[in-house]
């Protein structure tokens, strides 16, 4: 991902690989129930996914479909969280995790195992 994906864009962008394909005017009925946007917000933010290479829309009908997946999202805004939070370092970002929350035991098994995998 060139360029930041923003909290809005995310919400919308997970409707998107809920329903795809999905038209323009589904998604904004979507947004509507789920998030509270109107009509126009959503449409806003599709045009800036668009621009963005983030979100193709067709015709007929406005059809949107992704071009980034969930995962690569997920990556690019942990890459950003531990360069902008923890100067690069994963093991200050788990360091942290660690420190400050209250894992169950199943949990920490499932990290150990992760660990253990990589």
């Amino acid at each position: 991902m060139e360029e930041r994906i923003y909290d809005s864009e995310i919400k919308l962008m997970e409707l998107v690989w809920a329903n795809e394909p999905v038209s323009a005017k589904e998604l904004s009925l979507l947004a509507a129930q789920t998030i509270g946007w109107n009509k126009n917000t959503t449409y806003t933010v599709i045009k800036k996914l668009e621009a963005k290479g983030y979100l193709n829309r067709t015709d007929p009908g406005y059809i949107c479909t992704s071009r980034i997946s969930r995962e690569d999202v997920r990556r690019s805004e942990t890459r950003g969280l531990v360069n902008k939070l923890f100067g690069g370092s994963r093991k200050a970002l788990f360091s942290s995790l660690l420190q400050d929350e209250d894992l169950t035991d199943a949990e920490l098994s499932e990290l150990r195992r992760l660990i253990d995998e990589r």
